[in-house]
C-alpha cells in the first residue's frame, strides 16, 4: 500500500537514513535529542553528526556480523541509546523490533513470542539491562541463544567500515509489535515510505515548522513516541527533548516543568497523562510553572475525554495554557501513526450525544446536555491524500455522514501488514467496498461516525481492552485468570473493561468448578485472581464475578460472548455465586483526612517516647514507612485506613503499574532518596516493603542523600 508520493515531502528523501545523513550534513553541531536523565535538569545530548557517527559505527558492527536483512530486538530503558540502535539498524538495512525490556524476575513470555515470530538472531542492549535479565536468560534456552550487543561498548571510530547499502521507500524500517497478545503477537510491517508520509501527514496536521519545539515522556519502543517524539524533530531539523516514562509517572509535575523550561511549543500523551496532572500537581507546585509557550497538546491513543480538557483547562489557566491548545487526535499502530487531527487553531470539537441510542450504534445530537447525554470529543478529520470512511462491518457498504460504523483508513501512511501472517493481512489490509469496489482499505476494528468532516469514535468492534492507552487481549487475561486458582473453570471466564467515574475498569466474569460450589472462598479465590492479573499484564482488577457452572453466555459454537456478560455485568443479570470489588468501604473525604492524621499522630507520639540519640531519625522506621503506606494507599482508594492490611498483596487493592510507579514516585520524595520504579513489584506487600526500606536506610545512615535504594 506504499505509494511514491514524496514530491509532497518537505526535503524529497526517500529513506530516514537519507533524511539523519543530510541533517548529519547540513546541521552538524545542531543538538537533536537531550534527555533528562533524572527526569528535570541533569542532561545528556546527541547532535545530528554524533548521532550519524554513531549508527555508522553500530551500522558496520552488524554488518559485519551478517546481520543484514535480519530482524534485531532493541531491548533498551529509555534514552538516547535506544535512539542510536535503531538508526543503526536502518543504516546496516536491518530490521528493528523495539520492545520494553523486562524487568527483573517478570515473565519473559512475551518476548519469546516476538523472537518466534521474527526468527531473529540479534539483540541490541546496554549492560545494565543484561544483567537484569542475565537470570531469566538461562532459564530460557531460545532467549540465550540470541547474540546480545552491549552498544554502549562500541567504537565510534568503527563507521569507517559502514557500508551503504541500496534502501528505498518500499524498504522495511521496522516491526511494531502491537500492545495486547502474548500468544501470537502481530507485528506491524512499516517501510521507510510510511514512516516519511506519516511524517508529512503530524507537520501537516500539528502546523509544525523549524521554529516547534518538542518535549515528550511516552515510551520510545511504542509508536507514539518513536515517530512522535523521536522521528518528527529529525524531520523537522528542531530540538526533542525527553524524559522517561517512569519519570513523568513517578512525578507528572516533570513534564510541565520541562515544558516550561524548555518553553516547548509541541508536546502530548493519552488522556489519563492529563487527569495524572490535575490529581497530582499542587497549587504551590503549579505556581512555578509557564505554559504560555504551549501550542498543541495532542491527546491521543485512548479515548479522549470532555471532563479531562475541561479540567486540565480550569486547572492550568493561571500558568497559561489555554484551552484552545488542546489537540484531540486519532491514530494506531497499522496506519503508521496518526489518522485524523484537528485544525491547530480551532479548539476541541464535542457534540452531546443520546446515551441510550449510542448503545445501539446510533447517533442523535441533542443541542444541550441532558441527564441521559453524553459528551464525545471529535478526533478531527483526514489529512493530505489519506482517506477515512465509514463502513457497515456488515454489508461492507459506506454509510452516511451521521451512521456509526466501522472505521476504514486507505493511503501511504497504512503499512504493508502483519509480519508472517498472510490471511491476518489480508482480512485487516485489503478491505474492499462492496458498493463501489473501492480498496484496499485498512480495518481499523474501531466504530465511529463522519459529521461535516469531523471523526468521532464511538467503540469497538473487537473485544480489544484498551486501558492507560494501551491494548490488552481479552483471552491472554482469560487464560492467566483460569490459571490462578483451581477453582477456575477452563474456557469458562469473560474479560472486560466499563467506564466508572471517566476511567477504563476491568472486569472478570468466571465460572466455578462443581467440585468448589460448597466450599467456595471468594476472597481467596479473587485475591488469587488480582495477583496474577498484576503479576503478567500490571493491570488493576476492578472487580471479580463468579457464576455458576454453565451460566456464562456462550454462542451455538461455544465461543464466550463478552458483550454479553458486560451486559450482564451492568445490569446484574448474571448467575452469581460470589463477587468482589476494589471499592471496599468508601467513606467521607473529610473522615478519611482525620483517620489519616490519626494515624500519623500515633505512630508520631510512639516514635516520640521511644526514640534515643543512637536511633536514626524517627521518620523512617519501619512502622512510620508502613503508616505512610498505609496512609497513602487509603487515600488513592478512598477509603478507610482500618481496610488496609499490610500483609496483602499490593494487588488485591488495585495498584496497577502506573499507580505504583507514582506512588514510589510520592515514596521518594517523604525519603529524600531515589527509588526504583521497580519497587512495587519486588516487595509484593506494605510489610515486605516497609522491612526492607527501613534496613536500608539504616545501614545506609551514615551516607549523604539522595541515595538509590
Amino acid at each position: 500500500m506504499t505509494n511514491n508520493l514524496f514530491s509532497v515531502l518537505t526535503y524529497g528523501e526517500e529513506t530516514l537514513v537519507d533524511l539523519l545523513c543530510k541533517r548529519a550534513q547540513e546541521q552538524q553541531s545542531q543538538v537533536g535529542y537531550t534527555f533528562l536523565l533524572d527526569g528535570e535538569t541533569e542532561e545528556v545530548s546527541l547532535t545530528y553528526q554524533a548521532l550519524d557517527q554513531k549508527a555508522r559505527s553500530l551500522a558496520a558492527k552488524l554488518q559485519s556480523m551478517k546481520a543484514t536483512k535480519e530482524r534485531v530486538l532493541l531491548l533498551y530503558p529509555p534514552g538516547l541509546d535506544f535512539i542510536i540502535a535503531f538508526f543503526g539498524c536502518l543504516y546496516a538495512g536491518v530490521t528493528a523490533v523495539p520492545i520494553y525490556p523486562p524487568r527483573r524476575n517478570q515473565s519473559m513470555r512475551r518476548l519469546q513470542a516476538i523472537v518466534k515470530d521474527t526468527q531473529a538472531s540479534f539483540a541490541l542492549t546496554t549492560t545494565s539491562v543484561l544483567t537484569n535479565i542475565e537470570h531469566s536468560l538461562k532459564q530460557e534456552p531460545d532467549l540465550a541463544a540470541l547474540h546480545y550487543i552491549a552498544t554502549e561498548k562500541l567504537n565510534d571510530n568503527f563507521g569507517q567500515n559502514w557500508q551503504p547499502l541500496k534502501i528505498t521507500s518500499d524498504t522495511l524500517a521496522f516491526l511494531q509489535y502491537t500492545s495486547g497478545s502474548t500468544g501470537t503477537p502481530k507485528g506491524v510491517m512499516v517501510s521507510h515510505g510510511n514512516l516519511l508520509h506519516n511524517q508529512e501527514l503530524i507537520k501537516t496536521a500539528f502546523q509544525n515548522t523549524q521554529k516547534t519545539v518538542s518535549v515528550g515522556w511516552l515510551p520510545l519502543f511504542h509508536d507514539m513516541g518513536l515517530i512522535g517524539n523521536v522521528l518528527q524533530p529529525l524531520y523537522l531539523g528542531i530540538p526533542s527533548f525527553l524524559l522517561s516514562p517512569s519519570a513523568f509517572l513517578q512525578k507528572p509535575l516533570r513534564w510541565l516543568m520541562a515544558i516550561s523550561r524548555y518553553q516547548a511549543t509541541t508536546s502530548g500523551g493519552p488522556n489519563f497523562a492529563y487527569d495524572l496532572c490535575v490529581n497530582k500537581i499542587t497549587p504551590e507546585q503549579r505556581s512555578q510553572l509557564d505554559l504560555s509557550s504551549w501550542e498543541l497538546a495532542f491527546n491521543g491513543s485512548e479515548p479522549v475525554r470532555a471532563e479531562t480538557i475541561e479540567k486540565f483547562s480550569t486547572t492550568f489557566k493561571d500558568c497559561g495554557f489555554r484551552r484552545s491548545v488542546f489537540y484531540p487526535c486519532y491514530g494506531m499502530a497499522e496506519a503508521t501513526l496518526i489518522v485524523s487531527g484537528g485544525l491547530k487553531i480551532a479548539p476541541p470539537v464535542t457534540n452531546f450525544v443520546k446515551e441510550k441510542a449510542l448503545q445501539h450504534n446510533l447517533v442523535e445530537i441533542a443541542t444541550t446536555k441532558q441527564k441521559d447525554t453524553r459528551e464525545i470529543v471529535g478526533v478531527g478529520k483526514s489529512w493530505l491524500d489519506q482517506k477515512i470512511v465509514i463502513v457497515h462491518p456488515e454489508s461492507l457498504t459506506k454509510r452516511s455522514d451521521g451512521q456509526i460504523g466501522e472505521i476504514w483508513v486507505c493511503g501511504p501512511s497504512v503499512a504493508g501488514g502483519y509480519w508472517q501472517k498472510p490471511q491476518e493481512t489480508q482480512q485487516t489490509f485489503n478491505a474492499q467496498l462492496q458498493d463501489s469496489k473501492e480498496g484496499p482499505f485498512l480495518r481499523t476494528g474501531d466504530l465511529g461516525f463522519l459529521l461535516d468532516g469531523e471523526l468521532f469514535v464511538t467503540g469497538r468492534i473487537k473485544d480489544m481492552i484498551i486501558i492507560r492507552g494501551q491494548n490488552h487481549y481479552p483471552q491472554d487475561i482469560e487464560l492467566a485468570v483460569q490459571k490462578s486458582h483451581p477453582a477456575m473453570r477452563l474456557n469458562c471466564g469473560a474479560a472486560f473493561s466499563v467506564e466508572l467515574e471517566g476511567i477504563e475498569r476491568l472486569v472478570i466474569v468466571q465460572e466455578i468448578e462443581r467440585s468448589y460450589l460448597q466450599k467456595l472462598d471468594v476472597d481467596e479465590v479473587a485475591k488469587a485472581i488480582c495477583q496474577t492479573i498484576f503479576q503478567q499484564h500490571e493491570l488493576q482488577v476492578h472487580a471479580v464475578v463468579l457464576v455458576k457452572p454453565a451460566s456464562i453466555p456462550k454462542t451455538s459454537s461455544g465461543k464466550i460472548q463478552r458483550h454479553a456478560c458486560r451486559d450482564g455485568f451492568l445490569n446484574k443479570s448474571l448467575d452469581v455465586i460470589g463477587d468482589w470489588t476494589t471499592s471496599l468501604r468508601q467513606i467521607d473525604l473529610q473522615q478519611l483526612q482525620q483517620e489519616v492524621a490519626a494515624l500519623w499522630e500515633e505512630v508520631q507520639n510512639s516514635q516520640e517516647s521511644s526514640v534515643n540519640s543512637e536511633s536514626f531519625p524517627p521518620t523512617f522506621t519501619e512502622e512510620a514507612i508502613a503508616t505512610w503506606l498505609v496512609s497513602h494507599l487509603a487515600l488513592s482508594l478512598k477509603v478507610s485506613p482500618d481496610n488496609i492490611d499490610i500483609q496483602e498483596p499490593f494487588a488485591v487493592y488495585g495498584l496497577d503499574s502506573a499507580v505504583a510507579v507514582s506512588l514510589t514516585g510520592e515514596l521518594a520524595q517523604w525519603l529524600g532518596c531515589e527509588l526504583e520504579p521497580t519497587l512495587f513489584w519486588e516487595y509484593p506487600n506494605i510489610e515486605e516493603l516497609a522491612q526492607y526500606l527501613a534496613a536500608e536506610y539504616q545501614l545506609l545512615q551514615s551516607t549523604t542523600f539522595p541515595l538509590v535504594v
